[in-house]
């Protein structure tokens, strides 16, 4: 009996391997699962739509962006070059620039031993008005150095000239050969001199330092003038710049070019404003790639400060802006029976660097003497100046030179080229005169 029962209970052993038959339908049901796994395909399909919706909206972002910035950026970057500024600013384009057929009112002054063929001719070619110093060049010399500016550029230049040299009158009738533009000095010329000049269509331009010099030159016939200021370089006067381009402009009917403090595109803009038609620098000139001045000089320079410079008599008697040394504070301190015997054996070595005779040398000394009202001593110390300042300017022995400077050199501290100062003044011109609404 018990066995039999036994056997009833395989039965439930049947139903309980009927379990894998539910779990046999639970399988079958999996396709379901993979059935619902679908519709995350179908999902996944939607999500490309997406993408596809989306990345037009980005394609369509990204060259919108990009068409808008370029032209932005060009007119940033690449502003319109400043050698039309004539075209842009009318009151950028003075008298000088029509007179002397150049594209910026902005002149190089004529250096003694800094201003040579490269620089003028740099110059020159930028847009400016380059000047060759001729004032420490042998005739032989200045006919060179006017057939190298020739051979670098075509545009108008001039020549500075020391209207007491003995041979003043063969420098004039070369000029007049060579057909340079303008002729300029840093003392007043003769009546008889620039008279030659303007008959032969030579144009003059001294630099004085007072309102009488230049109406006195203008009577003359000169037909431009640089009125420089005492913050000018080298022989300079005792008016502010300031003060002196208004005084001079409102006396004369010639233009009056500012000279004596300025270095970049502000300053052109207030010379305009007081008067002037243009501006003429020195030191800012010296310090630029172009210019011969040796490395290590060009440093002193720009470590100098704005009142570290000084105006002394005792390099040739005559006012003259330098930087302060300690050669300048022992010419200071010496007295006429000191500082004449060095005076004169720099005289002799000027006499054998130029390639200068003796006779020459007396017949230029006597001019000089006569023109200037020199004394003796004082002739000797204005022989002794080009051989101070060819120390440092030439040689790079500053212990041993001068170095003429404007008071600018204070607040210079980069060596740009020419073409790229010239165009910076132009531009920072234009910003400026925009700035105050002209």
């Amino acid at each position: 009996m018990t066995v039999k029962k036994r056997t009833t209970k395989a039965p439930a052993r049947k139903r309980k391997s009927a379990a894998p038959k539910a779990n046999a339908k639970r399988t079958t049901k999996a396709p379901a699962k993979k059935r619902a796994s679908t519709p995350p395909k179908a999902k996944t399909t939607k999500a490309p739509a997406k993408k596809r919706k989306s990345a037009p909206s980005k394609a369509k972002a990204k060259p919108a962006g990009r068409k808008r910035k370029p032209p932005v950026r060009v007119k940033s970057v690449e502003p319109p070059p400043p050698k039309k500024p004539a075209k842009a600013k009318p009151a950028l384009h003075t008298r000088i620039c029509d007179m002397f057929g150049i594209e910026y009112p902005i002149i190089q002054t004529g250096m003694g031993w800094v201003s040579g063929a490269r620089l003028t001719s740099a110059t020159s070619q930028a847009g400016g008005l380059g000047i060759l110093a001729a004032a420490t060049m042998t005739f032989r010399e200045l006919e060179d150095a006017i057939g190298k500016v020739r051979e670098r550029t075509d545009k108008p230049f001039g020549v500075n000239m020391r209207a007491d040299q003995s041979d003043i009158m063969k420098r004039v009738e070369l000029l007049i050969r060579q057909k340079v533009t303008v002729a300029s000095f840093a003392q007043a010329p003769g009546e008889r001199v620039i008279k030659t000049l303007k008959d032969a269509g030579v144009l003059t331009m001294p630099t004085i330092g007072a309102r009488r010099h230049a109406e006195k030159v203008q009577a003359w016939g000169v037909d431009a003038v640089i009125a420089q200021g005492q913050e000018g370089g080298g022989h300079t006067g005792q008016i502010p710049t300031s003060i002196l381009i208004p005084d001079v402009s409102a006396a004369v009917d010639i233009p009056v070019v500012g000279a004596g403090g300025f270095r970049d595109g502000r300053g052109l803009v207030a010379a305009l404003a007081l008067g002037g038609e243009g501006i003429a620098m020195g030191t800012r000139f010296l310090l630029t790639q172009d210019s011969q001045v040796p490395d290590q000089v060009k440093n002193i320079y720009l470590e100098t400060k704005a009142n570290g410079t000084v105006v002394t008599k005792a390099v040739d008697g005559h006012p003259q802006r330098v930087i302060r040394t300690l050669l300048i504070d022992q010419l200071e301190r010496a007295n006429v029976l000191t500082r004449f015997p060095r005076a004169a054996l720099n005289a002799l070595s000027l006499m054998k660097v130029t390639g200068t005779s003796l006779p020459e040398l007396l017949e230029e000394g006597i001019a000089m003497k006569q023109n200037q009202e020199l004394t003796w001593a004082q002739l000797a110390m204005a022989a002794n100046a080009p051989m101070l300042t060819r120390a440092s300017m030439v040689d790079g022995r500053v212990e041993a030179g001068v170095l003429p400077t404007g008071q600018i050199a204070g607040v210079i501290d980069e060596i740009p080229t020419v073409a790229d100062l010239l165009q910076r003044i132009m531009a920072e011109a234009e910003a400026t005169l925009d700035r105050l609404g002209a």
